[in-house]
């Protein structure tokens, strides 16, 4: 039951990011006078719509994409002055201009999509994949300044009893000759929750660490929250060799992979594990690592596809953190649902999901960006070579060029149709047959 929750979850938060992407571009096409005859979610049948105003309003029955119908996209053959041509290839074009000259109605070819100007075309084009932008910082903040991520919090779960080496497993006891923690001679108990230490107000337990790295290795006070009220403990930390961790909490390794040692003061406690939020200047970082990641994924598709066949039909082994499809996203859902974390309780699947979903934004943005039609920056392309045509006959002192004959590139748009639809059927067979799972 759970996992079909967050496939249903999945599919929700996915269709609402599709429908907020096609608001981003009907939004600015109605306020620049292009008529939007269609706005649609999936494809397909139509399962709903109505009509409000001149713009059928709609959902279809399969929630692969969705679209917005600008009237006017292709620009007539006599406006282009493109001449008769024979051919298959020279009937899908003259097909394609037809079409879009059918839907302007009479006297409102100046609302037609093509007589933009080329800012105004790139707003109308970038507005969806920067509409799936924002909404993957809005998911990342909410996940961050809401449910906040697992992390190491301001309680204290263990006192050590001893100054142990740094190699000393977990289950190693104190001998003789192992010099008493800091902390347990303080007197700190499990479950005190850090206030300052050394003066220093200790919020979160990043600035707890900074705190000891700072004072260094004189006596100090900690205060501590305990049943309610505030308890001032002397501490006395001690210089110890202590492993170094990065700034997102991982050990740092040498050359050889062993742990990279350095001498630090050492107080003697360890943090309970919960749900901490982070600050809203992690926001944007945050997600612009994740679009530089993505990005990179991206510009090397190809190659990722062929490795994705090799792992599909050849045996080699799936790359955990390459490309999978909605089959696979799927998967991640429900096995986020499904699994879940008795420690970190329900909160933790949200975090999850919020950061799933706003991945998945972020996917919509990066992709749609390729400079292929028939996606955004395919006609974003067009919409920058119409544009840089007409400001090199500017500085020549040449009239104004014709809009680009963007139906020429209807070939092409097909070309690249099919070939989505082939990854995406790959993407579905692989993520059935070779899964990649969290």
């Amino acid at each position: 039951m759970a996992y079909a929750v967050g496939l249903l979850v999945l599919v929700v938060g996915l269709l609402v990011s599709i429908a907020l992407h096609e608001v981003g571009h009907m939004v600015p096409a109605k306020r620049f006078g292009v008529r939007v005859s269609q706005y649609m979610v999936g494809f397909g049948p139509t399962l709903w719509s109505r009509t409000r105003g001149e713009t059928e309003y709609g959902v279809k029955a399969i929630p692969l994409g969705g679209y917005v119908r600008l009237v006017g996209m292709f620009p007539p053959a006599h406006v282009v002055g493109a001449p008769r041509r024979t051919g298959r290839l020279a009937e899908l074009v003259d097909a394609a201009r037809e079409a879009s000259a059918e839907e302007i109605r009479p006297g409102e070819d100046h609302r037609a999509f093509y007589r933009l100007s080329t800012p105004k075309k790139l707003v109308v084009m970038l507005g969806g994949p920067v509409m799936n932008l924002l909404l993957a910082v809005a998911l990342v903040a909410l996940t961050f300044l809401g449910t906040g991520l697992p992390g190491a919090t301001t309680t204290v779960a263990t006192v050590g009893e001893c100054v142990l080496p740094p190699d000393a497993g977990p289950d190693t006891a104190c001998g003789p000759e192992d010099a008493p923690a800091p902390a347990s001679l303080a007197g700190l108990r499990e479950g005190d929750r850090l206030v300052s230490y050394a003066g220093v107000p200790t919020e979160r337990w990043a600035d707890f660490q900074a705190a000891v790295r700072s004072a260094g290795a004189e006596d100090l006070t900690l205060v501590v929250e305990r049943d309610g009220r505030e308890v001032a403990l002397d501490v006395s930390p001690v210089l110890a060799e202590r492993p170094v961790f990065d700034e997102v909490g991982r050990p740092v390794v040498d050359d050889d992979g062993d742990p990279v040692l350095a001498t630090t003061p050492y107080v003697g406690l360890a943090p309970t594990v919960g749900m901490v939020r982070l600050p809203a200047a992690d926001v944007l970082p945050f997600t612009w690592d994740v679009v530089r990641q993505t990005v990179g994924v991206v510009a090397t598709l190809p190659a990722r596809m062929v490795e994705l066949v090799q792992a599909t039909f050849g045996g080699a082994e799936r790359d955990a953190s390459g490309v999978v499809g909605l089959v696979g996203v799927g998967r991640f859902a429900g096995e986020i649902a499904a699994e879940g974390s008795a420690d970190l309780g329900v909160t933790y699947q949200v975090a999850r999901f919020l950061l799933l979903l706003a991945s998945l934004n972020v996917a919509l943005f990066a992709f749609n960006l390729i400079p292929l039609p028939p996606l955004d920056g395919g006609h974003v392309a067009g919409a920058l070579w119409e544009g840089g045509r007409r400001q090199v006959a500017r500085l020549r002192g040449r009239p104004r060029p014709a809009p680009a004959d963007v139906a020429r590139l209807m070939p092409l748009t097909y070309g690249v149709f099919i070939a989505l639809v082939g990854m995406g059927l790959l993407l579905v067979y692989a993520d059935i047959v070779r899964p990649v799972t969290l």
